[in-house]
């Protein structure tokens, strides 16, 4: 598994959907995300990498509910014993408590949905287990034991309860599924519950003074984050 370096404290573990972010905590590891199921043991192995043990991992934060970033998490849990952290709008979702918010497809949307469904089915891609949820995130939240402050947004749209993490002395951004970037530029990520809503939550995040721009999908934006951000048009530029 090739990691790639974001910052000195946070790597990118590419999948082919769904990446995953490790960021170096003062006493152990975060995890956001935690692709699809069955990506556990290549997760632990990208941790063995940076000298990390399954012991060491602490948080595991979810920015949604979608398969694709929580399907992993009950596997890590039982590896790690780490904490869950999510939004409070997707906890049901994520406990199995409640049924999944359905997305909204524009034609285009659903012929690529109906594609990456396909492509997991092929792969052999196990069922999403459903996992407990220690944290309720909420607008405005701060997280516990990292080295700088992270604060937590409450950006809906692509799911109820998304969320976003902004690591203000550092710059960095953490953005869910609101945004996905390609060539460069940022875009709205599709498969959305209320695309209303997920543009304005895009434009929020837009505002935000940051550098760096970590995404599940596309690549990372290392530099001038914010300002390819406040450049993207959200309303026509989308799948």
């Amino acid at each position: 598994m090739e990691l790639t370096r974001i910052t000195p404290v946070v790597w990118q573990i590419p999948f082919p959907v769904g990446h995953v972010h490790i960021v170096r905590l003062p006493d152990g590891y975060a995890l956001i995300d935690t692709g699809v199921p069955g990506s556990a043991p290549a997760i632990l192995e990208a941790l063995d990498q940076l000298g990390g043990r399954p012991q060491d991992v602490r948080q595991i934060v979810l920015t949604h509910s979608h398969g694709d970033h929580m399907g992993s998490a009950a596997d890590l849990v039982a590896a790690t014993g780490a904490r869950v952290l999510a939004g409070a709008l997707d906890a049901p979702f994520i406990r199995g408590t409640a049924p999944e918010a359905e997305p909204v497809f524009t034609a285009s949307e659903r012929a690529l949905h109906e594609q990456v469904m396909a492509g997991l089915a092929d792969a052999g891609v196990p069922p999403t287990k459903h996992v407990p949820v220690d944290v309720e995130l909420r607008d405005g939240d701060t997280l516990d034991g990292w080295a700088e402050p992270v604060h937590v947004l409450h950006v809906p749209g692509h799911t109820p309860g998304s969320i976003a993490l902004h690591l203000i002395s550092s710059g960095v951004l953490f953005t869910g599924d609101i945004v996905a970037t390609t060539e460069g530029r940022a875009i709205l990520g599709p498969f959305n519950v209320d695309r209303e809503e997920a543009i304005a939550s895009f434009r929020r995040l837009a505002a935000l003074e940051v550098e760096t721009v970590c995404v599940p999908h596309g690549e990372p934006l290392m530099k001038s984050g914010g300002a390819v951000l406040r450049a993207a048009a959200p309303e026509s530029d989308w799948v």
